[in-house]
């Protein structure tokens, strides 16, 4: 990094980079090419390595007698990459909460604050909080909660606790009226765009000095009752309108709406903010650490101001880095647009980032757990490659989903064989490396299919091997005047040796109980790695997303269900969407390896 011998710099970034968990699986898939060979050049350096491995081993001892000794000699298990030392964290006494607002579908940025959160209630033997923020009646639904519901279950994540923010209304409410009692708070009618512009350059609003006596007056009657002048006024916390830390500029913890909330109906017609409300039920439900993303950063000091003036029990804040990833949008106002101009199907499109559209992309729960847990509470903010997560996934799928054929249907080409006579079948394992996955029939027969692809590679007298059959030996290749192969003559060698031909083709016998499939392969939704502030996303859409190739497949693909997860041998994995129909293909996305490039450009 600094000349061409090893530095100080080398030294320290290499020591970071090898430290986190997470990085040796994006720095393994070449995710930054160059980064990863200078990291390769300095890890081929035994020094480097064998110091590693001495420290972490060191380091592991002492954290494990620490443990033991803090425990009594008990058995505390902790992986290092979650050993943060939460402040005045006690074994049995940690309660974390998880805040999800049901105003849209839990996306894989939810998931990782969930799990996480579930990691260290359940780890300190403690308590977790699920708690539905549902303090804006615009944008939530039920829908939107019974799916969050649905979804944490699935992620295997439950709570000790479930309740809603909604539970505290009177009590935020009693809180509120303390604050301009106090002398904490005031009622402002300022327009909206001049609001923003004064806390920009730190000016001081015109309402900033209305006596107690008027705040509460349009706090309790006219605010709390929807008129036309309380609908003008907003809550302000009175800190600093010249903080440098521009959250702290007189933020707003109450405003007025007059929806209907799902929960308490018409009762309410203002409602708090949440940074009103995070700080204040965090406190009152007893959570002592509050997880959250490092985008609040700057609003710890509010939530730590908000505390301190209603006299509240205080509340430690970790904040960890929010999981991005390259194309991808988490906003849920965007994806909500993709929704509403019908780019996508639904929330649980294969191509949205939400818990529902990895899963049916095929993502496992297992999947996305290790790679939450893989990266940690960490704060180091980094923009990832879906690849990284599929290749975790991988792992998962490989060792059991079942193996079978399909060929792509279109100019797919008809080998002509000297044998069998008659079609016949033989049961074959499902997966050659795990026979708890079981067997299956495979037809043979005089007339097979290969892909087009594998037909132009063809030569005539060549020997080449069918998977899970034998090797053959072609005859003839014919082709049209376009060069396109038409049919293929052949005869079996069976004694030939699989280990001396260059060419594994996979084959499907050209019988009637073969079964028609819909291959679905898809791209990122936007074009641009990363929107930078101030661009528009809209600029940036993908013209075309989804991709259709028609096959056919062995008679097993027939008796798969929807979800089931499996190999289709030399193309790659595939979830089923849609099961057997009669009439109808069966249809199968695509599930990224981790490492495969799809034919159309974009990394799978």
């Amino acid at each position: 990094m600094v000349g061409f011998n090893y530095s100080i710099a080398d030294i320290t970034v290499w020591s970071v980079l090898r430290a986190n968990a997470l990085m040796g699986s994006v720095l393994k898939h070449q995710v930054y090419a160059n980064v990863s060979r200078w990291y390769a050049l300095l890890a081929s350096d035994s020094r480097f390595e064998s110091q590693v491995e001495f420290m972490t081993k060191s380091v592991n001892e002492l954290r494990k007698a620490a443990k033991s000794a803090q425990n009594g000699g008990k058995k505390e298990t902790h992986k290092a990459n979650f050993d943060i030392e939460l402040p005045d964290a006690q074994m049995g006494k940690v309660v974390t909460r998880f805040p999800p607002e049901p105003s849209g579908y839990l996306h894989i940025g939810h998931a990782k604050a969930a799990i996480l959160n579930e990691y260290f209630a359940h780890n300190y033997k403690g308590k977790l909080i699920i708690r539905f923020d549902d303090t804006n009646p615009t944008k939530e639904k039920e829908e939107f909660q019974d799916s969050i519901v649905e979804d944490l279950a699935l992620l295997g994540v439950k709570g000790d606790v479930v309740s809603y923010s909604s539970d505290y209304f009177d009590k935020m409410y009693e809180l509120a009226v303390k604050m301009i009692k106090d002398g904490n708070a005031y009622c402002d009618d300022t327009q909206l765009e001049k609001m923003r512009e004064q806390r920009m350059v730190g000016e001081p609003s015109e309402r900033r000095n209305r006596t107690v006596e008027e705040n509460l007056q349009i706090f309790t009657e006219e605010m709390k009752n929807g008129t036309e002048v309380g609908l003008k006024n907003c809550v302000r916390a009175k800190i600093d309108y010249t903080a440098l830390n521009k959250t702290l500029r007189d933020p707003v913890i109450y405003r007025c709406n007059l929806t209907p909330h799902h929960r308490t109906g018409d009762k309410w017609k203002m409602y708090p903010t949440y940074d009103f409300c995070a700080p204040v039920v965090d406190s009152i439900e007893g959570v002592t650490h509050a997880l959250r993303t490092n985008e609040y950063r700057d609003r710890n000091a509010q939530y730590e101001w908000i505390i301190n003036a209603l006299g509240l029990r205080p509340v430690h804040i970790w904040d960890f880095a929010r999981v991005n990833f390259v194309r991808t949008l988490l906003s849920k106002r965007k994806l909500q647009w993709f929704v509403d101009k019908q780019y996508v199907s639904n929330w649980d499109d294969p191509r949205f980032p939400t818990v529902r559209g990895v899963r049916r992309r095929g993502m496992t729960v297992e999947g996305l757990r290790n790679f939450i847990i893989a990266q940690g509470p960490s704060r180091n903010i980094i923009n990832l490659d879906w690849s990284v997560i599929w290749a975790l996934n991988k792992k998962v799928i490989d060792p059991v989903a079942p193996r079978f054929t399909a060929v792509e249907a279109e100019n797919a080409v008809v080998v002509n064989l000297d044998g069998p006579a008659e079609p016949y079948t033989e049961t074959k394992p499902k997966h050659k490396k795990n026979p708890d996955v079981g067997t299956k029939p495979v037809v043979y027969a005089n007339k097979v299919l290969i892909d087009q692809t594998d037909a132009k590679e063809l030569a005539d007298n060549e020997e080449v091997t069918f998977m899970d059959w034998g090797n053959v030996i072609v005859t003839k290749v014919h082709k049209n005047t376009e060069g396109v192969v038409t049919s293929v003559d052949a005869k079996l060698h069976l004694e030939g040796d699989f280990r001396k031909t260059s060419k594994k083709l996979t084959w499907l016998a050209d019988t009637d109980d073969k079964v028609e499939v819909d291959l679905v392969d898809f791209d990122h939704l936007i074009t641009k790695d990363k929107l930078e502030e101030g661009d528009d996303f809209e600029n940036f859409i993908t013209p075309e997303t989804e991709f259709h190739t028609k096959a056919v497949a062995d008679l097993n693909v027939g008796k798969l269900k929807v979800g089931d997860v499996i190999q289709f041998e030399r193309k790659g994995y595939y979830r089923v969407d849609r099961a057997y129909e009669q009439g109808k293909p069966v249809v199968l996305f695509t599930i990224p390896d981790g490492k495969t490039v799809s034919k159309y450009g974009a990394k799978k």
